[in-house]
């Protein structure tokens, strides 16, 4: 089966936001931001490994459906990637101000933790 992706212009906001309020999906983002381009095995491995596969499915369908990646059939997997390019010139800065406050939260973290 071949994966739907909107074209940029299709891409709303709320919908982006939506997808990115999950913390997985977030987490998939995070990686993907990375280490570029990942098999969905890959990424699903690193997520949980007893994640259910169904479950899998169903957030690289709602970060697809919204337009932050892109799903491609690569032999017998699927390749996710961020449509970084799509999302900057619809929304520019959205990513990175996202991926950003994810790290400042991290550090935040790791530094209540620590102290």
């Amino acid at each position: 089966m071949i994966a739907q992706h909107p074209e940029r212009d299709q891409i709303r906001l709320e919908n982006v936001l939506a997808a990115l309020g999950n913390p997985i999906r977030l987490n998939i983002v995070r990686i993907l931001a990375q280490r570029g381009e990942q098999a969905c095995g890959t990424v699903g491995a690193d997520l949980d490994a007893t994640m259910s596969k169904s479950t899998l499915t169903h957030h690289w369908r709602v970060l697809r459906d919204s337009g932050v990646i892109w799903q491609r059939p690569a032999g017998r997997e699927n390749l996710l990637s961020l449509r970084t390019e799509d999302l900057a010139e619809r929304y520019p800065g959205l990513l990175a101000s996202i991926l950003g406050c994810e790290q400042e939260t991290e550090k935040t973290s790791l530094a209540a933790k620590a102290g």
